[in-house]
């Protein structure tokens, strides 16, 4: 077997493995990768990953185009590895390696081996007629927990809209110190100031990694902490930091942050970011609600529904069902009123979330007004690069959707608002 096979072998192995815990176990993707991903070389890893979320953005459709094959439902393992060889054969992957590879995957599996016949039957059948069949059939829809709220909140056809660039995936973006040279990148400028990359490849291997120039975040994270504005020498708390892009940003502009998370972990990420870039920042271990002082600026990206990263995570609706959102969003509250508290007179919050849903965004703030009488809304978000006017909202804040830019990428959904506090 050749260096090429071996490679494509363990990297379907892998991300057989990663559906099985994301579709039996009902886990993230960033709670089991690592265990599973961390023996395989990094090109594997790397094609491991984009298969995974290849397959899980494609279910529906995977699904769709194998239940005429299928008189019930394989074990899962079974399932899965079909549905992986499906979404390959069907979106252009050379179809004797695939299926040897599916094949050799279940034949090797001590309890499901039998099988390996079927697989083989199924798959060359899917080889023949997938690809056609597939450009047909609808774009992926999401779970009715968030399709409602969503079609809701935005309308019927935002929300088709919205479902598309989910299955249309992410392209990657960075976001550079002042001074770093882009050129030797390939791609080009969002309106809104991040570098979107024509193809991402490795990301290590970049020009201007190793020298700490720039880091991965999506345009639309982005914008919060430009919405912050941090002046050289404030002092700013950054709340809930990792994995620390946020950060980074208000670090590059020269003001003293003080960047506080819960996860020691999590805070790992953005130890390594602010040594590879050079930039300094107090990084403190810590619950949000016990935190004291007084800071010039605050920025708050609470915890939420991760709802508008779901074309990066397609793992997401099928590791949640939106049952503990009513939790998060009392703490999201929970959270405002105690960062207000850290505000100095004359200051500045910005709230985030990187959530679809009105509830953790603009209903957030709209309380917010209403309970601090000494809280304005900010006019940051009118001069913000790139801003179109229907993204802004009635309570002076800025709302982002997958489905905003879909000629260029899209970026993720995102919410965020400034509120300054009265200088008396």
């Amino acid at each position: 077997m050749s260096d090429r096979q071996t490679s494509g072998t363990d990297a379907r192995r892998a991300a057989v493995a990663l559906l099985d815990k994301v579709l039996g176990e009902g886990l993230l993707l960033a709670e089991c990768q690592m265990q599973v991903l961390e023996p395989l070389a990094a090109a594997d890893r790397a094609r491991a990953q984009r298969l995974t979320l290849e397959t899980l953005r494609a279910l529906e459709r995977a699904d769709r185009i194998l239940q005429k094959h299928l008189r019930k439902p394989p074990a899962l393992f079974v399932r899965n590895a079909l549905r992986l060889g499906t979404v390959e054969l069907c979106s252009g992957g050379a179809p004797h390696g695939v299926v040897n590879d599916i094949v050799n995957l279940v034949a090797r599996h001590r309890r499901h081996g039998k099988l390996k016949g079927l697989v083989n039957a199924i798959l060359r059948k899917v080889a023949e007629d997938g690809p056609a069949e597939w450009a047909k059939l609808r774009v992926p829809r999401l779970p009715k927990w968030l399709r409602s709220p969503l079609a809701q909140a935005w309308g019927t056809e935002a929300m088709l809209a919205i479902e598309a660039a989910h299955f249309r995936g992410a392209p990657l973006d960075l976001t550079a110190k002042p001074e770093a040279d882009l050129s030797a990148l390939a791609g080009a400028f969002t309106p809104t100031g991040s570098f979107r990359l024509v193809e991402a490849g490795q990301v290590s291997a970049l020009p201007g990694y190793d020298a700490g120039d720039w880091w991965v975040q999506d345009a639309a994270a982005a914008l919060p902490a430009r919405l912050l504005n941090a002046q050289p020498g404030e002092r700013v708390l950054d709340l809930c930091a990792a994995p620390g892009g946020k950060t980074l940003q208000l670090a590059a502009a020269g003001a003293e942050v003080t960047a506080v998370d819960l996860s020691e972990g999590r805070l790992g990420r953005l130890r390594e970011n602010l040594a590879r870039t050079g930039l300094v920042a107090a990084v403190v271990v810590g619950d949000v609600l016990e935190q004291v002082g007084h800071y010039d600026a605050v920025l708050l990206d609470a915890p939420c529904s991760a709802t508008g990263t779901i074309r990066r995570h397609p793992d997401l609706p099928h590791a949640k069902d939106g049952s503990g959102f009513g939790e998060l969003i009392e703490l999201q509250a929970q959270m405002i009123a105690h960062a207000w508290s850290l505000v100095k007179p004359g200051g500045r919050l910005v709230y985030c979330t990187c959530s679809l849903l009105p509830d953790e965004g603009e209903c957030q703030i709209e309380d917010a007004l209403e309970m601090f009488p000494d809280a304005r809304p900010g006019e940051g978000v009118k001069a913000l690069p790139g801003i179109e006017p229907g993204w802004l909202t009635e309570e002076g804040g800025l709302r982002l959707r997958p489905d905003y830019w879909p000629d260029s990428g899209g970026m993720d959904g995102f919410y965020m608002a400034e509120l300054v506090k009265s200088a008396e």
